[in-house]
């Protein structure tokens, strides 16, 4: 809160207790306190709204009542801004209220944080819609919705179907091969297609059946009953599906797809830099994260990098949470955005006198519900216990866990559901990860917990079953800028500084997004494959001399320079080096050029010259016995070498004759003759 902010707390008719003392120590500003602000003390609020400052106001759920209010008194002038945090539910009422006014300062405080705007992706439907079912059910939703969209009814191995009295909208026979696309803009590829003849009586006749058709539209209604278009087909726009044999789902998916005609937009969830993309070089594949993660193939390889389709893409930030390099950002809100939020909370709860905080993270959609019913009918969530609304929990990455530990937080739990819908394998590992940096660095064993439930009650288990940890001795104040790979180097050497028992490198699993590289100096020599492979810059070379460098805190163990190097001299090294990641870049290997035995020209390195000459000289016929001299040729820079070349009139094609071609009879007499020696 700023200093001229006006904070306004109820107990909600002394339903909860409120600590205006702990609250005062972490929020400036003027603090008012009531007991049925939305009631009998609603002109409190008509009050401050005169003092033309922002207004801070601790409740949610009366919220249209307090803007309404404010619409009336001000009239035309303008309303100041206006904040809502809710400390009932996430604090007030809960068995520990009483020692949670650390809590609620810190949510004030965490909610007075300005996120950005978040950028828009518009789609459009112009309301044609193809209906794809089996019987009677999709010609009756095509009859339903025809008054509102531009109908049209494919039937997949229809059965028995009666024909419209009046052919309303097309009624036509195919399967469908393929589907792409999203809202306003599908292409299917029907194979058995065919149209039925107008003189069908008791039940449709089709003609001749043909494949290889096409449809365009902007609605799918699949009442099919078989497998789904497309995968997490509840998460693609337009297209609404429902068992057939499910009358109340028909209802709902008939109710959804009539609601889908006009111009809908959606948030950007991914801020996607081409630029930073690690997905391959020279049709050489590395990087391929966020194409394992994402559950509604909204990316697809797109030459070097990667193509995120943002009309398709549903949010769930698995890609962003895993992308190592930071080219897939997540943009609700920014990494950045969010973290000064928790920096926000994490000190406002220190500053109120707050211990051994947990940050729980969670989603609008399950989260906020199973905390509320906590709320409501159990013991609430604990004193100790911080929430913190993201959009996605699946959009977390290792910079915002490390963040809770850097800051002064003793844990971090993420709530998802207890059957997820989709996969959150890329969670797992975030949180495998996470809780091997923190162990290491001294904060405690499993610090941080992935709860996978429904229940409410599990819920508060979970959090009251969590170790006590160890907070950092100095928390972090850094106050988190940039780009996502940016914040997250500063995160990890604050986290370093901030740790208990810091230890400077610590062993990760396998494909971790952090680590070196390891270099066979023998095998390497020095061909720079690798420095023209690298996509971050990790390896780099010296344009003056015959030289290998790493920078280790830029290196995201894609195993492009592994793959490409010919001498297969570089291994990756997963890890977490804070040393290295402090240190500028290192020398991986040196050598003294090879000088031209003629002009004295540096050309090459030592090494491989050596090893060139070590395979050619006295084994190869350009390069043995009287045309032994001829290997100097190698040991000299281009044009010396052509000079050479041309003066000694040497001819390249006067080799040795070949042995003669072997044919079939050559070989067959061959073993003949050999049958007949004597053994």
């Amino acid at each position: 809160m700023g200093d001229n902010a006006h904070l306004l707390i109820c107990s909600c008719e002394k339903t909860m207790p409120l600590d205006a003392t702990a609250i005062g120590r972490a929020c400036s500003g003027k603090i008012s306190q009531a007991n049925q602000l939305c009631g009998a003390e609603l002109d409190r609020f008509r009050a401050v709204l005169t003092d033309g400052g922002p207004i801070t106001i601790a409740c949610t759920q009366q919220e249209p009542l307090f803007r309404e209010v404010a619409e009336d008194v001000l009239g035309d002038k303008r309303i100041p801004p206006l904040t809502f945090v809710n400390i009932r539910e996430t604090g007030g009422w809960s068995k520990d209220a009483a020692a949670a006014g650390p809590k609620a300062a810190a949510l004030i405080a965490a909610a007075a944080e300005e996120m950005p705007a978040v950028p828009l992706v518009t789609l459009e439907s112009e309301g044609v819609a193809f209906i794809y079912g089996s019987d009677e059910v999709a010609i009756e939703a095509g009859r339903r919705l025809s008054d509102r969209l531009d109908i049209t009814v494919v039937l997949t191995k229809p059965r028995d179907t009666t024909p419209l009295r009046v052919t309303e909208f097309p009624v036509l026979k195919g399967t469908v091969r393929n589907a792409r696309g999203y809202l306003g803009s599908f292409e299917l590829g029907i194979d058995d297609y065919a149209l039925p003849a107008p003189s069908s009586r008791d039940h449709l006749v089709f003609g001749t059946a043909r494949n290889g058709a096409t449809s365009t539209c902007d609605i799918i209604l699949d009442l099919s009953g078989g497998m789904p278009m497309f995968p997490a087909h509840d998460l693609r726009p337009g297209y609404v599906r429902a068992d057939p044999r499910d009358p109340a789902a028909v209802e709902r998916a008939i109710t959804a797809a009539g609601n889908l005609s006009g111009t809908f937009d959606k948030p950007r969830f991914i801020a996607f830099d081409a630029t930073l993309c690690a997905h391959s070089r020279s049709n050489i594949t590395g990087c391929t994260r966020c194409l394992d993660l994402c559950p509604t193939g909204a990316i697809s390889p797109n030459g070097d990098t990667v193509a995120i389709d943002a009309h398709i893409c549903a949010g769930c930030g698995s890609c962003a949470s895993a992308c190592p390099t930071g080219a897939a950002a997540y943009a609700l809100p920014a990494a950045d955005a969010l973290m000064r939020r928790l920096r926000t909370m994490l000190h406002a709860y220190a500053k109120a006198g707050g211990k051994n905080a947990t940050v729980l993270f969670y989603d609008g959609d399950h989260g906020e519900p199973l905390i509320d019913a906590l709320a409501r009918f159990g013991d609430g969530l604990p004193a100790t216990t911080l929430p913190l609304r993201v959009n996605e929990v699946t959009q977390l990455g290792p910079e915002v866990i490390a963040a809770v530990f850097a800051y002064g937080g003793t844990g971090a739990a993420l709530l998802v559901r207890g059957q997820p819908k989709h996969d959150i394998a890329g969670l797992h590992s975030v949180v495998a990860m996470s809780n091997t940096i923190v162990t290491t660095l001294g904060f405690g064993e499993a610090q941080v917990k992935l709860i996978e439930t429904d229940d409410p009650d599990q819920l508060r288990a979970t959090l009251d079953a969590m170790p006590a940890g160890t907070s950092a001795q100095t928390p972090a104040n850094f106050i988190p800028r940039g780009g996502k790979r940016g914040v997250l180097e500063t995160t990890f050497r604050e986290l370093h500084l901030a740790a208990p028992t810091p230890v400077d490198v610590i062993p990760l699993a396998p494909n971790a997004p952090f680590g070196g590289v390891k270099l066979d100096l023998e095998a390497c020599t020095l061909c720079h494959a690798c420095v023209t492979a690298c996509p971050t810059g990790a390896l780099g070379d010296n344009p003056d001399r015959a030289m290998l460098r790493f920078t280790e805190s830029v290196c995201v163990q894609c195993g492009l320079c592994e793959k490409t190097c010919p001498e297969k001299a570089i291994t990756r090294e997963p890890r977490l080096d804070f040393l290295a990641w402090s240190a500028p870049e290192r020398v991986l290997k040196e050598e003294e050029p090879f000088h031209c035995i003629s002009c004295g020209t540096p050309f090459g390195t030592r090494s491989s010259i050596e090893r060139v000459v070590a395979k050619l000289q006295e084994k190869h016929w350009m390069f043995t016995g009287a045309n032994a001299r001829r290997i100097d040729v190698v040991k000299m820079c281009a044009d010396c070498r052509v000079e050479a070349v041309v003066n000694e009139s040497f001819d390249p094609h006067s080799a040795p004759p070949r042995p003669p071609v072997m044919t079939t009879e050559d070989y067959l007499r061959a073993r003949e003759a050999k049958k007949g020696e004597p053994h």
